[in-house]
């Protein structure tokens, strides 16, 4: 019975897998049952049925007992609790590689994986994935391999891998005849369809794909992204991630461009200011200063009768390229669009802010119905259903000062 509800819930089965341990508590029966639950959406009392399983394994089970350590691990990652213990999950990975469980110790390590690109450590990610040779392993985890290669292109906005990646996903998930999977890799699919971006400026502001984005980070166009916060041209990147008022008038003067800004337009959008009082210019002149030097590998600033003009030095073209929802908190809900229920802790460290400041970012989202709260305590999560066409986090940066 145990054999067989194992093979069930690798088909995807897991109503078939309960139906033959349901009643059963032994270490084995526990984990299973466990296992079952997170398949079905209940992360509590899976989290529960596997903690009660890995202390009933005793020590010379440490196969068991580092399955069930992995299990608790992607029940961690499915309820989006990115805080646990990743040295746990290492050594679950190492004990099953040493006893020759090689499938899943390679599942623990696409879980780590999944976790690095989650909060944003790209680099992290492409090394561990570089690691780990899918060729042996299942179809089901050669279609996570796809996936997580896939998810890694996106970030890095290379849509052309992604949607390659993404068919060889299809292709291995058809094999493993798991629907859950393939419901996976086509809702993935279907959001590289959607908008990730705006283009804005001037009387200009439409929607953009990522393949768009993709065309346009390899053109010749000077591109102000306010998407992660950077000027660049072709291979040559200026960030302003840490200097949002140099980027505040960088994209003012982008949206402009090839026309001026008036200082007192440029006093309103950096500094608040309701006149460009003496005080106010002379602020000006300062924060001009730095982003000319900030910008001289790309572009200079000139100064005009009326205000200032952003002159390329090789780009025929200024771009602007905004956030499909741009709001005071819209870097959470962009965070939220994947419709899974978040954690005030996850999206903290996800987001690299505080964990105060996602707090009362949700709060004021709460406030006007655009997200909603589930559960009480450290149980409580976040979560919003996923709108078309609205921000997806594809796009975004680490970190986000003001937001």
């Amino acid at each position: 019975m145990i054999t067989a509800a194992a093979r069930a819930l690798a088909a995807g089965d897991p109503i078939g897998a309960l139906n033959r341990v349901a009643l059963r508590d032994d270490p084995a029966a526990l984990a299973l049952r466990g296992i079952a639950m997170a398949q079905l959406g209940d992360f509590v009392r899976a989290k529960s049925l596997l903690r009660l399983a890995r202390r009933a394994f005793g020590n010379r089970e440490a196969v068991a007992r580092a399955r069930c350590v992995v299990a608790e691990a992607e029940v961690a990652l499915a309820s989006r609790d990115l805080a646990w213990p990743t040295q746990a999950l290492e050594a679950a990975r190492a004990t099953l590689a040493s006893h020759g469980d090689h499938v899943n110790a390679a599942h623990a390590g696409y879980l780590e994986l999944r976790r690095l690109v989650l909060i944003g450590r790209l680099d992290d990610a492409q090394a561990l994935l570089s690691g780990l040779d899918p060729a042996t392993l299942p179809a089901a985890l050669q279609a996570a391999h796809a996936l997580a290669a896939a998810e890694i292109a996106t970030r890095h906005v290379r849509a052309k891998q992604a949607r390659a990646a993404l068919a060889r996903a299809m292709q291995a998930a058809h094999r493993a005849a798991i629907p859950a999977l393939r419901a996976e890799v086509e809702a993935a699919t279907h959001v590289l369809d959607e908008p990730v971006a705006r283009i804005v400026g001037g009387d200009a502001d439409r929607p953009v794909r990522l393949d768009d984005v993709e065309s346009l980070m390899t053109s010749n166009a000077l591109i102000v992204d306010a998407v992660r916060l950077d000027v660049r041209e072709a291979d040559t990147v200026v960030a302003l991630v840490s200097r949002p008022v140099l980027f505040t008038l960088a994209r003012a003067l982008a949206q402009a461009w090839p026309g001026d800004v008036t200082r007192e337009a440029l006093v309103a959008r950096a500094f608040r200011g309701k006149a460009a009082d003496e005080s106010y210019r002379a602020r000006l002149r300062v924060e001009i200063g730095r982003l000319r030097a900030s910008l001289r590998p790309l572009a200079g600033i000139e100064a005009t009768k009326g205000g200032f003009v952003l002159v390329p030095h090789r780009a025929r073209e200024v771009v602007t390229l905004a956030r499909m929802v741009e709001e005071k908190h819209g870097v959470v809900l962009a965070r939220l669009a994947d419709g899974e229920s978040w954690s005030t802790s996850a999206l903290a460290l996800a987001l690299a802010l505080s964990q105060r400041n996602v707090q009362r970012a949700l709060e004021a989202l709460a406030r006007e119905g655009k997200v909603q709260a589930v559960g009480r305590g450290r149980a409580r999560r976040w979560m919003t259903p996923p709108v078309r066409g609205f921000a997806t986090a594809l796009l975004l940066p680490a970190h986000l000062p003001g937001d």
